[in-house]
């Protein structure tokens, strides 16, 4: 099982992590060997997975805070004259976090029930 100790610095990381990858010219942004839209998904799947293992009996305010701050961290783009705010990549990352959430609650049902 992983601890919340674990977690929750490392959710913090990851969730500082995207903002930065986010907002930052897009010079900057990493490249990977897939699509964006899957770069944008894998992310915010590790990101709410962590927060709801690192905050378990939060999780539901954790989805909420990762769909709200999806839609926040997308609007900020319109801050930089490089990047572009688009309704499918906030979506693309709402999917995401929703499918860690979901992940981290079968993994801690399962792991309850390994006890």
């Amino acid at each position: 099982m992983i601890s919340s100790k674990f977690a929750k610095p490392v959710a913090w990381l990851l969730l500082a992590a995207i903002i930065f990858v986010t907002l930052s010219p897009i010079g900057l942004r990493p490249h990977t060997v897939t699509s964006v839209n899957l770069d944008r998904a894998l992310a915010y799947v590790l990101v709410g997975f962590m927060f709801a293992v690192a905050y378990p009996r939060h999780w539901f305010a954790v989805a909420v805070l990762l769909i709200v701050g999806a839609f926040a961290i997308e609007y900020l783009q319109y801050l930089s004259p490089t990047r572009h705010a688009r309704l499918h990549d906030a979506l693309v990352k709402i999917l995401g976090a929703s499918a860690g959430i979901f992940a981290a609650r079968v993994y801690a049902k399962s792991a309850a029930g390994a006890s």
